[in-house]
């Protein structure tokens, strides 16, 4: 695919993507539906590009939450200080259990977060976890 021109640019979380690429799956499938008139079974593989079938793969693996609640979480979370959308959609898609995961998270940033910055954000994942 060949890009003239970016309209738009935003940071996704993990299930966001995966509700993306679903829809465009379905779309998809939609239209090769109405052109042909083939049995399901084994079309949209044969149909979805390499590249789209890995993204929609690893993203349906490495997705921890809904798009909805990806998205309440990131929202909460930018609401705490030192925090940026890229850092919480990071969080987001990683959910932290301890401590030291958020410190990796945070470690190429040039800031150190204290004690009770790293409590808060392990507070609001916790909200999600399901």
């Amino acid at each position: 695919m060949i890009v003239k021109e970016i309209i738009s640019e935003r940071v996704l979380a993990l299930a966001e993507a995966k509700e993306i690429l679903k829809a465009q799956r379905r779309s998809v499938q939609g239209q090769e539906e109405g052109k042909k008139d083939k049995e399901k079974g084994g079309m949209e593989e044969e149909e979805m590009r390499y590249e789209r079938r890995k993204a929609s793969e690893h993203t349906t693996k490495f997705a921890k939450l809904g798009a909805k609640e990806s998205r309440a979480l990131i929202n909460e979370l930018l609401t705490l200080e030192k925090m940026k959308e890229e850092i919480a959609v990071r969080v987001a898609d990683l959910m932290p259990k301890s401590k030291n995961e958020v410190r990796a998270i945070y470690a190429k940033e040039r800031f150190t977060l204290t004690e009770a910055n790293i409590e808060k954000i392990l507070d609001c994942v916790a909200k999600y976890e399901s």
